[in-house]
C-alpha cells in the first residue's frame, strides 16, 4: 500500500498561533521530540527579506515549539548560498542574538572540517561523483526544516522543502574542490539532482511559511503574494505538491503552472526515489476550522485533482 501523509492547511498571518495550530492539526502524524537533539534546518539562502529566506519570528517560534516538546537540544546549521557569505547573512539577519536568546547553537555548514563531511554515492542519480553532506545531519536524531513558498528563477522552478536540502550540500567540496553548485546549477538534470539529495536524510517534521510567497521570479527577489497560510507535513513530496497547488492560485510561471503536478519533475524524482506519497490521492488535507483555512483547503484540493 502506498504511504499517505497529511499537510496541515491554517489561513492566518499569525505565526505563532499558525505553527502551533498546523503541528497539532498532524494529530497521530505529529513527531515527538521528547529526550532528542533536534538539528533545524532553516532557508538562509541569502539576507533578503522574507519570503526570500526564512523569517527570525518562525525560526524563533519552532524553537520555542521544539524546546517545549521536550528536546534535549537544538542545534541550527545551514549555508548561504550563490556569493552570499553566510556569515555575513547570519549578521544581517540578526540570527545570532536570537539564537543566543533561545540557548541554541548556530553553525554554519561553511566552517565545518572536511573530516565534518561524509561522501554521499548517488547510485543511478546525477550527480557525477555524488554528494558530500555534513555528518552532523546525517548522524541526527531528529531533523526539523523550514521552508519558504517561492519559484526559482534558476532553474529549480520552484523552491519549496525538496529545494531546501541544497543548502546541505558545499558550494565546493572541502575535501576535494569539486564544485558541487556549479554542476547542480549548470545541469539540465538539475530538478532531478534537488530530488537525489533528499534520499540521504528524513527530516521527521517540515513547516512552511506561506505568509507571504514569490509567484514569479526568486528565490531572492519575485512578485510578492500574499496567501496568509502555515502548513505543516511530516512528507516532503506531499508539502511541495500543495506548495505548488498554491502558487497555482496566482499568475505563476508557466514552469510551475503546467502539468500535473505530481509530474513536476522535483516531485517526480522524488516519487520514483520512493520519498514520501506517489499521487494527490495519498495527501490528506487537514485544515483549521475558520472560513479561510477551509476555503483554501477545498481551492488546493481542486488543484491536487486536476
Amino acid at each position: 500500500m502506498p504511504p499517505t501523509a497529511k499537510v496541515s492547511v491554517v489561513g492566518t498571518c499569525d505565526r505563532e498561533a499558525g505553527i502551533r495550530t498546523a503541528i497539532e492539526l498532524l494529530g497521530n502524524e505529529r513527531p515527538t521530540f521528547t529526550g532528542t537533539a533536534v538539528v533545524l534546518k532553516p532557508n538562509y539562502n541569502s539576507a533578503d527579506s522574507f519570503p526570500a529566506s526564512t523569517h527570525n519570528d518562525t525560526a524563533r517560534i519552532l524553537i520555542h515549539l521544539i524546546q517545549e516538546a521536550g528536546a534535549a537540544s537544538v542545534i541550527v546549521a545551514e549555508r548561504s548560498g550563490g556569493s552570499a557569505n553566510s556569515h555575513e547573512v547570519a549578521d544581517k539577519k540578526g540570527v545570532r542574538p536570537l539564537f543566543d536568546a533561545l540557548g541554541v547553537d548556530y553553525v554554519i555548514l561553511d566552517d565545518l572540517s572536511p573530516e565534518d563531511w561524509e561522501h554521499v554515492p548517488v547510485a543511478g542519480g546525477h550527480w557525477a561523483q555524488g554528494i558530500e553532506l555534513p555528518r552532523l545531519y546525517l548522524n541526527a536524531e531528529s531533523i526539523v526544516m523550514t521552508c519558504c513558498l517561492k519559484t526559482h528563477g534558476f532553474g529549480g522552478h520552484f523552491t519549496m522543502s525538496l529545494k531546501n536540502a541544497v543548502g546541505l550540500v558545499p558550494r565546493v567540496s572541502p575535501s576535494n574542490g569539486h564544485a558541487y553548485m556549479r554542476e547542480l546549477h549548470s545541469s539540465v538534470h538539475q530538478r532531478s539532482m534537488i530530488a537525489e539529495i533528499n534520499q540521504a536524510f528524513s527530516p521527521r517534521l517540515i513547516v512552511m511559511d506561506a505568509v507571504s510567497a514569490f509567484s514569479t521570479g526568486g528565490p531572492s527577489r519575485g512578485t510578492l503574494v500574499h496567501p496568509n497560510l502555515i502548513l505543516a507535513s511530516t512528507d516532503r513530496i506531499a508539502l511541495d505538491a500543495v506548495g505548488v497547488a498554491i502558487l497555482r492560485n496566482y499568475e505563476t510561471t508557466p514552469e510551475v503552472m503546467n502539468g500535473a503536478i505530481f509530474e513536476q519533475e522535483q516531485i517526480r524524482c522524488a516519487v520514483e526515489l520512493g520519498l514520501g506519497v506517489c499521487s494527490p490521492q495519498d495527501i490528506e488535507l487537514t485544515a483549521a476550522p475558520d472560513a479561510k483555512s477551509q476555503e483554501w483547503m477545498q481551492q488546493i484540493q481542486v488543484r491536487l485533482d486536476e
